[in-house]
């Protein structure tokens, strides 16, 4: 693809984008930015939230893994299903329950001032850090693209794609994300779906077959019970899945907020139940794309790039195929990774606004507009200055770098929650900053040595749950005699 071909798919996209997003933030008020009003109808949530979900991250990088990991990917899928059912019936009646705004105000209520500021503030670094990496992987592809055959620097690029994001965000908040994102996720199913079709119709194959050859390969292995060291492990994805998708899911102020803009907490159930089986169903299809590149390139004697991350780009806009190929790869891509950004930097706004600044109380409507907006701003430079430092600091898979980074910075806002849902025990409330900056220090020296330590154990996902473990840990050794406060 030509560099003007892929600025022209981005510009119409766009334009279509920005429409639907001036008519529906149109007299948008703070409640309507942080939380829709409470007026999103839940089928509508449920739709949006795949876009979300599924960044530019497991765009790009989910159809590279199947070489290395076959589909063992999708035992992970799996857990966050049940996670999300998980979510639905006991961390969401608990939230409507309290009319929160941010999820993190439940920290303050149940232990303090400290232990609300921690969570705020370890959200804030998981968000930005995870949306900065996917984000990243967009400006590597624009680069390879668009800039560098224009001969323009990836600060251009970066600035270009954050302009973007900001640009759609700034007026609507959450009203306006329900609808961008089921658009976006509308645009990302068809464009995989297409070039699902436009590969396996140039190897030959009718569907059937397509179906029975993927099936026959060994890459779409899914289920892995035989070496418990192994990080493929069955148990191991299982579970990282359920805890991953509670911590980076019900415990994110992005993705509840979404859920938080439903009617009732029925209605916020059924979103996240269906929306949970539905992924289950869509990160197939990049499974099956995946091994059908694969396929393609074999066929055709293609050199396999060294980065599974990169076979994707690769093969969908180099010359093989009609160019409607490769614009659909453009605009998936950027259906998907605009669909987490948009959502990612209203949620840092959000929560920075209410949490940290603390801005809704005793503020104007009218102050609070104004402060809610120079944060958005300040969220978006501060995730530009992250991408740029990602760029010169790389050196590993994008999907695996994103998970790695949950594992550590989700894991303490975790043992929080469920010490504080699942336990009576009142703590000292100043102290939990310091059990939450140890837990991942712990975390990470005992994943440093797991192998010589335990017999050759390899931890994968399953560190996130290590590192909540040990934030409970130090929790109970912070245990106070005097009545808890009321939740």
């Amino acid at each position: 693809m030509t560099p003007i071909l892929v600025l022209i798919t981005i510009a119409a996209y766009f334009s279509l984008l920005f429409g639907i997003s001036y008519i529906s933030g149109r007299k948008t008020d703070n409640q309507g930015f942080f939380v829709g009003n409470r007026k999103s109808s839940w089928y509508v949530v449920a739709f949006a939230m795949i876009g979300s979900a599924i960044s530019g991250v497991t765009f790009v990088s989910v159809p590279g893994m199947v070489a290395g990991n076959s589909f063992s990917y999708l035992q992970m899928v799996l857990g966050f299903a049940v996670g999300q059912c998980l979510i639905a019936f006991v961390l969401i009646p608990l939230y409507y329950k309290m009319n929160l705004t941010s999820i993190y105000e439940y920290l303050e209520n149940r232990f303090g001032v400290m232990s609300y500021q921690t969570g705020a503030w370890f959200f804030f670094l998981s968000k930005m850090l995870g949306a900065a990496v996917r984000l990243y992987l967009v400006c590597i592809v624009l680069q390879l693209l668009v800039f560098a055959p224009l001969g323009l620097p990836f600060v251009l690029n970066v600035t270009f794609t954050i302009a973007l994001v900001w640009l759609y965000t700034f007026q609507g908040g959450v009203k306006s994300l329900i609808w961008t994102d089921s658009l976006k996720t509308f645009c990302l199913i068809v464009s995989v779906a297409l070039c699902i079709y436009y590969i396996y119709a140039d190897l030959g194959m009718s569907f059937s077959g397509m179906v029975a050859a993927v099936g026959d390969d060994a890459m779409s292995k899914v289920f892995f019970f035989d070496d418990v060291k192994d990080g493929k492990f069955f148990f191991k994805q299982f579970f990282a899945g359920v805890f991953l998708v509670i911590a980076t899911t019900g415990l994110d102020q992005d993705f509840m907020q979404k859920c938080l803009s439903c009617k009732s907490p029925r209605d916020s159930q059924k979103n996240l139940v269906v929306s949970g089986i539905l992924q289950i169903f869509v990160i197939l299809l990049f499974l099956v794309l995946g091994v059908l590149l694969y396929m393609f390139a074999f066929e055709n004697n293609l050199a396999i790039p060294a980065k599974g991350d990169d076979l994707f780009p690769y093969i969908a806009t180099g010359d093989y195929f009609p160019i409607i190929v490769g614009v659909l790869f453009v605009v998936g891509l950027i259906s998907a990774a605009y669909a987490a950004a948009g959502s990612a930097l209203t949620a840092l706004t959000t929560s920075f606004t209410v949490d940290i600044l603390q801005s809704t109380k005793n503020n104007t409507e009218e102050n609070l507009f104004r402060i809610r907006r120079k944060v958005h701003i300040c969220m978006a430079v501060v995730m530009g200055l992250v991408i740029i430092i990602i760029n010169l600091l790389n050196n590993t898979s994008v999907i695996n770098a994103v998970y790695v980074l949950a594992s550590y910075t989700y894991g303490p806002i975790l043992g929080m929650f469920v010490f504080g849902i699942f336990t009576k025990r009142a703590v000292r409330d100043k102290y939990i900053p310091l059990v939450a900056i140890l837990s991942p220090v712990l975390c990470f020296i005992i994943d440093s040595n797991s192998r010589e330590w335990f017999n050759g154990y390899e931890f994968s996902h399953e560190r996130l749950i290590l590192n909540a473990l040990l934030t409970f840990i130090g929790l109970l050794l912070l245990t106070k005699r005097q009545p808890q406060k009321n939740r």
